[in-house]
């Protein structure tokens, strides 16, 4: 198949690496010189040579087509959108007038950014997926090198619009991912597990990311009896809002292990406590400004807040790491983030009606 990647951070050359391993056609295209640009240089001198280095296994694959023409999304047979979520809405109107029918965008993660694609105009025939999290956990070491720390068993996506969803299944299951395919982007979206976890674990870790100059790994420390009462708080927010738009409301320790785990019958606490205390988990947050808080705190919490006002449903967790990570950074992150406003309500309604089969 031929794939598109936008985005080349980590997320984007580890799956752009994967899918030229299993024989893909692969064009990755970078969006900006915020971040990775030693490691984008090197791949456009070197043929796209990308190595997988997993678990001590390495292996090498090409990248056929190394860009940052945009206009390259055209005539591929999936689009993923691999960049940071706040500029999700900024690339999608880039690649949107480029997409024709039977062409699939996948966005990753999705955070309901399929409401900002309504409000841009989808051209017809065109498939919006949302993932709920990177398919590949790990990072670029050096130009060239990525370290694979984990990889999900099983990755939940969103479809819309719903009647397209077996042709889009036909297609995606091509790429050799193992998906699973949910109800609705809503439901990917609120399972994002980064609304959840980064952010508790983040706020809560701000002292210790200071008082280590960074020197830290959030997953191997933070998440002590008191600390994971207040994940359950915020987790059972986020059910009681999928519960009123008609969704299952499961636990994020149960989505935690559906991911990370085959083994339906182990306990999903001990699948995350496990998953967290893996000796090859990367050091990090590193500072305060990780993407733990500036990205999952506006993208995530917001809009969960922002759904939770709508639908009459309390968040005061929620709410109060808003206002904790706000004061402790200096940044109201009220103010850049997805809201329903920002997203257009309109949109957002399509969505449910369309789910719905209205």
């Amino acid at each position: 198949m031929r794939v598109a990647i936008v985005g080349a951070g980590n997320t984007g050359c580890a799956i752009g690496a994967d899918y030229a391993g299993k024989g893909h056609e692969v064009t990755l295209i970078k969006t900006s010189h915020a971040m990775h640009d030693d490691n984008f240089r090197y791949l456009s001198e070197n043929q796209g040579r990308m190595v997988l280095d997993e678990f001590g296994e390495e292996k090498v694959s090409h990248i056929a087509h190394v860009t940052r023409e945009i206009e390259t999304v055209k005539g591929q047979d999936v689009v993923f959108v691999c960049v940071q979520t706040g500029y999700h809405q900024d690339v999608l109107a880039k690649i949107l007038p480029h997409l024709e029918a039977g062409q699939i965008v996948v966005v990753n993660p999705g955070y309901l950014s399929t409401a900002y694609a309504i409000g841009i105009g989808i051209p017809e025939g065109v498939i919006i997926a949302e993932a709920e999290s990177s398919f590949i956990d790990g990072r670029i070491m050096e130009p060239g090198r990525f370290k694979v720390g984990f990889r999900n068993v099983r990755n939940p996506i969103g479809i819309y619009p719903m009647h397209q969803k077996d042709y889009a299944v036909s297609k995606l299951d091509q790429l050799g991912t193992p998906f699973a395919y949910a109800d609705s982007v809503i439901e990917t979206a609120l399972h994002n597990p980064n609304m959840i976890v980064h952010t508790v674990g983040a706020v809560m870790s701000i002292p210790r990311i200071e008082a280590t100059g960074g020197d830290y790994c959030m997953y191997h420390e933070v998440f002590t009896p008191s600390a994971w009462k207040i994940l359950e708080a915020l987790d059972q927010e986020k059910m009681n809002i999928l519960e009123h738009l008609g969704l299952e409301p499961v636990p994020y320790v149960e989505m935690c292990k559906y991911r990370n785990s085959l083994d339906d019958e182990s306990d999903a606490k001990e699948v995350f406590f496990a998953y967290a205390a893996m000796p090859e988990r990367a050091k990090g947050p590193t500072s305060v400004n990780s993407r733990y808080i500036t990205e999952d705190i506006p993208q995530g919490l917001v809009l969960m807040e922002s759904l939770g006002h709508v639908l009459d449903i309390p968040v005061p967790v929620c709410t109060s790491l808003i206002e904790i990570a706000s004061a402790a950074l200096g940044t109201d992150f009220r103010a850049g983030g997805r809201t329903l406003e920002r997203l257009g309500e309109e949109n957002v309604q399509q969505i449910l009606k369309e789910r719905k089969g209205e």
